[in-house]
């Protein structure tokens, strides 16, 4: 799991926001936005926040996680196909 790259306090953060954001751009970076020394906030790109919305609705599709379980306990097998074998029609 990722860790948190920076930390700044609020008071920072209001003047260096803009700076902030373009450090977020195209990195998978994340900077905790603290409070009195306490991380009370996350700023993150909105690639990453798509990404993170994105696994929270695979996770919670029964039908789509069944059958990536599914899936990882034939690999773990070892019951793979080849390339060959796949029909793409």
């Amino acid at each position: 799991m990722e860790q948190i790259q920076e930390y700044v306090p609020v008071t920072q953060a209001k003047t260096r926001l803009l700076d902030l954001v373009r450090k977020l751009k195209g990195s998978g970076d994340a900077i905790a936005i603290t409070k009195n020394g306490v991380p009370e906030a996350v700023l993150i790109s909105m690639e990453k926040f798509e990404g993170i919305l994105e696994t929270l609705e695979i996770l919670s599709d029964e039908k789509t996680m069944k059958a990536l379980r599914r899936s990882m306990r034939d690999a773990e097998k070892g019951n793979w196909i080849s390339e060959d074998e796949v029909s793409w029609e």
